[in-house]
């Protein structure tokens, strides 16, 4: 990833050529637009941000605020992170078939959506990953996710698996 030492978003959007600053400025609108409340834009880890604020989740696993959604200009191409879809399973299955529905080519990392134009990119469908994402749903999303899976109920023993088995023909009858 290429890292800008850019302090504000206006920094980084001026130092990029007219045509990645153009283009990063479409979609910064399309999130700026539909971003709901609770969330802010910033410059994290050299990018343009869009994440919860420490004052409203300050529990983090590293200190820095939750981000819901980034933009940079990388050597090849641009990106677009969306944390959000990729913090649900449902989700990521939601927005890729959503995405070839467009019609046009997804090119996508975990979380990254890589593009060489804005043309590439489906804004109407960046519109509905970002309006349909809610601060406390976000975070509990987070939440759960650093919590880690549910742990698997403990192998039963072989006495117990008897009785378990009894206790179901019991039933049935």
């Amino acid at each position: 990833m290429t890292q800008r030492r850019a302090e504000t978003v206006n920094d980084y959007l001026a130092s990029l050529p007219d045509e990645r600053r153009n283009a990063l400025s479409k979609v910064r609108n399309v999130i700026r637009k539909n971003l709901s409340r609770g969330f802010e834009e910033g410059i994290q880890l050299g990018m343009i941000a869009y994440y919860v604020p420490l004052s409203r989740h300050s529990d983090t696993y590293n200190g820095q605020p939750l981000m819901l959604a980034a933009l940079a200009s990388q050597k090849h191409y641009m990106s677009l992170y969306l944390i959000g879809v990729y913090s649900s399973p449902d989700r990521t299955r939601w927005f890729q078939s959503e995405y070839r529905k467009s019609g046009k080519r997804l090119d996508m990392g975990k979380s990254c959506v890589r593009f060489a134009s804005v043309d590439d990119l489906p804004l109407d469908l960046v519109k509905k990953a970002i309006a349909s994402e809610r601060v406390d749903d976000f975070i509990a999303r987070c939440e759960a996710a650093r919590a880690g899976p549910r742990r698997r109920p403990a192998r039963r023993s072989a006495e117990s698996e008897t009785t378990a088995k009894a206790t179901k023909r019991a039933r049935r009858k």
